[in-house]
């Protein structure tokens, strides 16, 4: 067998993630390696956490991206914030609600499940409750932002109804941050992860993590050590941490953190209300386009995610047949559903660089031409003429 180089397809990433990412951001990748102890990417470091905190809008002193993609992120949080025995109260209401759980579990801990259907948002009210009846609880977690159905929840109301009981909050923001309103300080959350890869729009493979000093706290005081060595951030603090002379802990993925900086100094350059309204305002521009294919949103939309749209399949079209077909004739990519929602949605991700009208329009000319291929009957041309429409207004 002959081995050669590997060039990949320009695919238009509108799927769940990742989404695309900028020549901008994958020139600054391409930047000269230099050592994760040079003081040149100690100064960088620095500046990604200022950057980071602007992102979260915090002043959380431990804010860093964790070296491995969202999902390390999450466990990150878990580990280090909960102790075997103790009792978290968890949010299920899609796939990564469940994710938490089997962290939870992992760490010897209880978990006390909140459950709510999926494409609904996470219930105030059965927390509430939940905190009532469970006052020692240590821990809240919740998504803010489920990917697996598109729902964003009440993160701020959640958050005080946690601080009133005195109980830590870990949040889910992989697929929120940058994308809709986020307030870590403001908000009074103890604990928070995301991805890079989502409305960020830099390559996959890191974790942006921030702790409130609440949860440093509890951290510094556990009574077992944290399960993951990797994980530890009484150890990671003192690589990533404000001293002048840091300790060497892991190799740190150096330019990946160049391209995570690029995304960041792009976030900080639109502006964070900026960027949430341009997440918004293509997602209508997708709504309208979609109605007058005949197609409809499966979450309401008081609840409903402008970075993740979730799609009902329509009867007698087969769902994987048309990604293969978006995939294979219009070079784009967009997400099936996951679990309990498997066959049933398309997930279309409108992220970071993805959210443009360009994008919104190749979207709706790709399905319109799928769904032709498939004979579902509709308007032909009626999905990018309503788009066009709301775009000129």
């Amino acid at each position: 067998m002959s081995h050669k180089q590997f060039i990949p397809p320009k695919r238009t990433l509108m799927g769940p993630g990742p989404s695309d990412v900028s020549v901008r951001v994958l020139h600054a990748m391409a930047r000269p390696t230099i050592g994760h102890l040079d003081p040149q990417f100690i100064m960088l470091m620095d500046e990604i956490k200022g950057l980071l905190q602007y992102a979260f809008k915090t002043n959380n002193a431990l804010t860093l991206p964790v070296s491995a993609p969202g999902s390390a992120g999450m466990e990150t949080c878990f580990v280090n914030l909960v102790e075997p025995g103790e009792k978290v109260i968890v949010c299920v209401n899609g796939v990564f609600g469940k994710r938490m759980v089997e962290n939870v579990e992992r760490c010897g801990a209880i978990p006390v499940i909140v459950q709510d259907e999926w494409g609904a948002a996470v219930s105030v009210d059965k927390v509430e409750v939940a905190l009532k009846e469970n006052p020692d609880a240590a821990v809240l977690a919740f998504v803010h932002a489920e990917t697996s159905t598109g729902v964003i929840s009440d993160a701020e109301a959640l958050a005080a109804l946690a601080r009133n009981k005195n109980c830590l909050t870990l949040v889910d923001a992989v697929t929120s941050l940058g994308g809709v309103e986020l307030d870590v300080d403001g908000w009074g959350i103890d604990a928070i992860y995301s991805g890079t890869q989502k409305c960020l729009s830099a390559a996959p493979g890191i974790s942006p993590v921030s702790f409130s000093e609440k949860a440093v706290q509890k951290i510094q005081k556990r009574k077992f050590p944290v399960q993951s060595w990797f994980m530890d951030l009484n150890l990671v603090m003192g690589y990533w941490g404000s001293n002048a002379k840091r300790a060497y802990h892991h190799t740190a993925p150096v330019n990946a953190l160049y391209g995570f900086h690029e995304s960041l100094l792009v976030l900080k350059e639109e502006g964070l209300d900026a960027a949430w309204t341009r997440h918004n305002y293509h997602h209508e521009a997708l709504k309208v386009g979609l109605e007058a294919l005949g197609l409809e949103l499966t979450v309401d939309e008081a609840c409903r995610a402008p970075q993740l749209n979730a799609v009902r399949v329509p009867e007698g079209v087969d769902e994987a047949a048309v990604r293969t077909y978006l995939l294979n004739t219009f070079n784009l990519e967009i997400g099936a559903g996951l679990g309990a929602l498997a066959g049933k949605v398309w997930r279309i991700g409108l992220m970071g660089q993805s959210a443009c009208r360009e994008n919104v329009v190749l979207c709706l000319e790709a399905l319109d031409s799928a769904l032709n291929n498939q004979g579902y009957p509709h308007k032909a041309g009626a999905g990018v003429a309503a788009a066009e429409s709301f775009y000129e207004q």
